[in-house]
């Protein structure tokens, strides 16, 4: 297999994750969608990352579709449940996540225009849904160890790839002193070898 992707991605990192959480195998290839001779249009129709090749050349995209995937090709490391209201609460917390992902993406991008051209109302209506989301995964994290109770799951894995990217892209937004319990699984998470080895750059 072979992962498209870049370092800075949550979403990537996402994947990357979840590879080496189930201890897969696959090369990472760089790449940089915004770049003029970028070549993730032969594989992905969106232009979009991460997008992975299987053995039979086939292309996936999607990190939620790729993380559900992963997540069937070996039992090493069960991160999603297989049914029931206990997937589906994962699979909505993965939704949770990745919205507020792409909140923070799309202030970015808005912030790279010209300061005259700026919606400044709709910046602070983003940046709004990220507030919710966390109040909202502080609130389902609660006092347990992880969101599933005592195992380590995909909701996880994305939370620590949300915070993550806040830090990387927006370290003024303080999100550690009005959710305390969710900088206690951040520091948890970040101990793991595969977000030590998958850190934004």
């Amino acid at each position: 297999m072979k992962l498209i992707g870049s370092t800075a991605s949550p979403y990537v990192r996402k994947v990357r994750i979840v590879l080496s959480d189930k201890k897969l195998e696959c090369d990472f290839v760089l790449e940089d969608v915004w770049s003029a001779d970028s070549t993730i249009q032969n594989h992905n129709p969106l232009g979009k990352i991460p997008c992975l090749i299987v053995d039979d050349k086939e292309a996936l995209y999607d990190s939620r579709v790729l993380a559900e995937y992963l997540d069937t090709l070996s039992p090493v490391s069960r991160l999603i449940p297989q049914q029931g209201r206990d997937r589906a609460y994962i699979k909505c917390l993965e939704a949770l996540c990745d919205g507020a992902n792409d909140a923070l993406i799309a202030v970015r991008l808005e912030r790279q225009r010209p300061a005259s051209q700026q919606n400044v109302d709709w910046i602070n209506r983003q940046l709004g849904k990220v507030d919710a989301a966390l109040s909202e995964m502080s609130n389902k994290l609660g006092e347990q160890s992880f969101f599933a109770g005592v195992n380590y799951s995909l909701a996880d894995i994305c939370a620590g790839c949300l915070l993550g990217y806040l830090d990387f892209r927006f370290p003024e937004i303080e999100w550690r002193e009005p959710h305390a319990n969710l900088e206690v699984l951040y520091k948890k998470l970040m101990a793991r070898q595969a977000f030590i080895d998958t850190t934004p750059t």
